[in-house]
């Protein structure tokens, strides 16, 4: 599967707040509970990351959407755990048909460097216990657990992981430029 990588367009949020919907559900993820219901509206959300974060895109070679994953910067409105000189990924989501073909790994490899173009030091992010593919993949991009940034609250827990980045200058690295890779 040939995919690019690259920022969400505004016609394309509608489709990656569904994916990021239909990926969680499909794995179990959300259940009934208010607390689920809650996060689908977040999940739902890919207006409001856009806008306030930096809202990534993989595409096909028909360009139909088949994952995406958010980085915020420490300090704006979807970092809720990055500290100064860090940014933290959120929401990374890939369609149930294109899973296990590199998507996950590229998205979470662009935005990363795009991360540590902007700025950022180290990133940051939490995970559901349950989701032991991403643990995988993170872990083979370098990231290691770091419980000093474990989250809970009531019944949600969340195991967190930090990858320390060199940032670059900017300009010097892939941001602003389409990335491709087959798998």
């Amino acid at each position: 599967m040939s995919i690019t990588v690259r920022a969400a367009r505004p016609e394309e949020l509608e489709a990656v707040g569904g994916l990021c919907e239909e990926a969680y559900r499909v794995e179990g993820y959300l259940d009934e509970d208010p607390t689920a219901q809650a996060y689908v509206a977040k999940l739902r959300d890919a207006a409001g990351r856009a806008r306030d974060a930096r809202l990534l895109v993989a595409v096909d070679a028909a360009g139909a959407v088949v994952g995406t994953i958010t980085y915020a910067l420490a300090g704006t409105p979807w970092a809720q755990m990055a500290g100064p000189g860090e940014a933290e990924l959120r929401m990374l989501a890939v369609d149930p048909g294109a899973r296990g073909r590199g998507v996950a790994e590229a998205l979470t490899r662009r935005a990363v460097a795009e991360a540590a173009e902007a700025g950022a030091r180290r990133v940051v992010l939490c995970s559901l216990p349950a989701m032991h593919a991403a643990h995988r993949l993170y872990e083979r991009l370098g990231f290691s657990r770091t419980p000093e940034l474990d989250w809970a609250d009531g019944e949600v827990a969340l195991l967190g992981y930090a990858l320390s980045v060199a940032a670059t200058r900017p300009g010097s690295g892939p941001a602003g430029h389409e990335f491709s890779t087959r798998g």
